[in-house]
């Protein structure tokens, strides 16, 4: 068991609403509760009921408050299902940042998710080694035997690492904490640039979509995903901070362009955490705009508590709150994607 394991939901948690009579072990009477407190209690418990996201009726079809966490199946890619829709032209996407928590992995679950349930063929590779997308689509890292540290330092093939059919339509090619080595290791391998790019060209034609979740850093394992995309996502969060590194993410990626990738480039803007109650994301979304034009997403996806919650139950927003508009703006976003090619 992981340290942080005991945190791992395994039911949904349920509202107690009820204020608790003890009973006095000695006279066997129970103490009295003054109806005020009574009355405060409900006040609160229905404040509280207000202020969740979606209540149990609009969830609808989402996973009930009894649903228990499942762990994926871990098969080998050999054991993939029979593709019943034609693949096209492999588009390549690296999910970017250097900031973290501005949004990188959950965009990259739950838009494969959502892209995959849409009949297309989705391969998302984590190149993170905190593992989020991992762990987010409920696979238990101790249980890997094989991840993308060795595609990119044993030799190993994608084919080798791959967990098909996490979701419909969806494989993942997994990380485990193995991978915060890599960027010393890399430093010494020949053309250590390339290993990504070089892993990725033997899926070009298998799937519709390969999106990389990048580490919060510029090091080399974000080099590779820069090196490997045809296109990138980049994330921002509606907050001052997050500004200020695209400058340098930017630069980054020209450096890239000219002399390791020609064909890189942005192939999208995403606004996140936007909260449209405040001034300041009213206003970076405004100078994201006037800065990035048509390249952002005219889909925003908000800050939403249910967003923050699907992690812990290894699932998508799609399957946990289908009903909600976290998963209602990451449907619109797969079809944003979908529509730009």
């Amino acid at each position: 068991m992981g340290i942080f394991d005991s945190f791992r939901k395994d039911k949904k948690p349920q509202q107690n609403t009820e204020l608790k009579v003890e009973q006095d072990q000695e006279t066997g009477q129970s103490e009295s509760v003054p109806e005020e407190a009574v009355a405060i209690s409900e006040a609160n418990a229905e404040s509280v009921d207000v202020s969740r996201e979606t209540s149990a009726e609009e969830v609808g079809s989402g996973i009930s408050s009894e649903s228990e966490f499942s762990a994926a199946e871990i098969k080998s890619y050999s054991e993939k299902k029979p593709v019943k829709n034609a693949v096209g032209l492999t588009k390549v996407i690296s999910i970017i940042n250097q900031k973290g928590g501005v949004g990188k992995s959950t965009t990259a679950v739950n838009l494969s998710a959502a892209l995959g349930e849409m009949g297309k063929q989705v391969l998302l590779i984590d190149l993170d080694p905190q593992g989020n997308s991992t762990s987010g689509l409920g696979i238990e890292k101790n249980k890997i035997s094989k991840c993308i540290y060795n595609v990119l330092l044993d030799d190993a093939t994608l084919e080798d690492v791959i967990i098909p059919d996490v979701c419909e339509g969806l494989d993942v090619a997994p990380a485990t904490i193995n991978l915060a080595g890599a960027e010393v290791e890399l430093v010494s391998e020949m053309a250590r640039e390339q290993r990504l790019k070089d892993a990725v060209g033997s899926m070009r034609g298998k799937y519709d979509y390969i999106f990389v979740d990048c580490p919060p850093s510029l090091g080399l394992l974000t080099v590779n995903a820069l090196v490997g995309a045809d296109k990138l996502i980049i994330p921002i969060q509606t907050e001052f901070y997050a500004l200020e590194g695209v400058t340098k993410l930017l630069e980054s990626m020209k450096r890239v362009k000219t002399r390791l990738n020609p064909s890189l480039d942005i192939f999208g803007i995403l606004l996140t955490m936007y909260d449209g109650r405040t001034t300041l994301s009213r206003q970076v979304a405004a100078e994201v705009r006037n800065y990035f034009g048509n390249q952002v997403f005219e889909t925003i996806i908000p800050r939403t508590v249910k967003l923050s919650e699907a992690p812990s139950y290894g699932i998508p927003i799609t399957q946990y709150d289908p009903m909600g508009k976290g998963a209602a703006s990451y449907v619109n976003l797969a079809k944003e994607v979908i529509k730009r090619g």
